[in-house]
């Protein structure tokens, strides 16, 4: 049985709005795996290091066979594909992808902690996982949607519709 998880992505460089499209494409073309559904884009501002531009993001629902890890290293290609370079923590990037869940997995190795240890924390992660996945809990955590209140702070503004 195909496993769902749920990526992450977003970008701040060369056309981010078509970096995201692009990547929509390409986790539809992961061997074994099949694009479900893909977030509205989102607007937001830097987190870590300020002094870049703002962020184009969004999420994609997947069904894949592939494994946790397997699944990171096809990110990871996809992100070198789009030029990816880490220069820096929190740098600016062409393409970031990151696995958010992945079934109702916890686990924690070097490399890769599921769920994503930060996505409770970050309102352009929560806004579009909530748009496609309405009751998602977070497991460890709860519900998206109490988390998504916790962000309130934070700003948000719809780019453009569902992207797939």
């Amino acid at each position: 049985m195909p496993h769902s998880a749920f990526i992450g992505l977003g970008s701040n460089l060369e056309d981010p709005h078509s970096q995201l499209q692009r990547a929509f494409a390409e986790l539809d073309r992961l061997p074994d795996t099949r694009l479900i559904a893909c977030s509205s884009l989102y607007r937001s501002a830097p987190l870590g290091y300020a002094d870049q531009p703002e962020f184009a993001n969004a999420v994609a629902q997947i069904a894949t066979a592939l494994t946790p890890q397997d699944l990171l290293q096809a990110l990871l290609e996809i992100e070198r594909g789009h030029g990816r370079e880490r220069t820096f923590r929190n740098a600016p990037r062409t393409l970031d992808l990151d696995i958010l869940l992945y079934d109702d997995m916890r686990m924690h190795e070097h490399g890769l902690t599921l769920p994503h240890p930060q996505m409770h924390l970050r309102a352009f992660v929560l806004q579009p996982l909530l748009e496609i996945a309405p009751g998602c809990v977070i497991p460890g955590i709860g519900s998206a949607q109490q988390a998504l209140r916790n962000c309130a702070d934070q700003q948000l503004e719809k780019l453009a519709d569902a992207a797939c």
